[in-house]
């Protein structure tokens, strides 16, 4: 219960920033998304909401111009979270390409990049190739942790921007769409979304118990390995 009040707070805490600062939030957010996740389909979400004037005292504005046209408003959320995460997935690529495994070996776990992780982004890499800068892109969860081991793995630069931006931008109409969907009924939408937030927290639960019972089958086998007589 505590942790999902926790997820309850900061999803209250992005829509709160988007409704106080609109398209730079967006850009921000998806920025940060890149690298480190953070909420990218909730700030989506909102952000066409925003844009099919679900809320009477918010307004999209750009460059302190109020776009009165809807369909204007909806372009220009979509293009801020479409250049934001690119911009912030270029910066993850070079982190990648210049720090290498060594930097990761040291910094990996404040951005969520362990070995296992790491490995697994590599697995990646090996089936997809450079598609997985666009399959990622469209892949909950994994979308965020593709930017850094891009530049690990060396993957062109050019090729890995234009897929990441056709992936972001699929990802941005989608989420930005629903959002544009749910219109007036979006406090509704809000309060229900809340049950996110305790499907996230059985999500987390589960897994802790995979890792676990991973955990300790491993470490038999290894015990095995080591004593053949046993």
């Amino acid at each position: 219960m505590v942790t999902a009040s926790i997820l309850g707070h900061v999803t209250d805490a992005i829509t709160a920033a988007i409704g106080d600062h609109g398209v730079y939030a967006v850009f921000l957010l998806m920025m940060i998304d890149a690298v480190l996740p953070a909420a990218s389909e909730l700030v989506m979400v909102y952000a066409g909401a925003l844009a099919a004037g679900a809320f009477a005292d918010e307004h999209v504005i750009l460059f302190g111009a109020r776009i009165e046209s809807e369909p204007w408003a909806f372009a220009t959320m979509v293009a801020a979270g479409t250049i934001g995460y690119t911009l912030g997935a270029i910066g993850g690529w070079a982190v990648g390409v210049y720090g290498g495994r060594p930097y990761l070996d040291r910094h990996g776990r404040w951005l969520h990049l362990g070995p296992e992780r790491l490995e697994k982004a590599e697995r990646w890499f090996d089936r997809w190739g450079d598609a997985t800068a666009l399959v990622g892109r469209i892949t909950p969860l994994a979308r965020s942790f593709v930017s850094i081991p891009a530049g690990v793995f060396r993957m062109a630069f050019g090729r890995y921007t234009v897929l990441t931006f056709i992936g972001s931008t699929v990802w941005c109409l989608v989420f930005a769409g629903i959002g544009w969907a749910v219109g007036s009924n979006w406090e509704t939408f809000h309060d229900n979304f809340h049950y996110v937030d305790y499907a996230v927290l059985g999500l987390l639960v589960a897994g802790g118990i995979w890792l676990l019972i991973r955990r300790r089958r491993s470490s038999r086998l290894a015990r095995r390995a080591a004593d053949p007589a046993g």
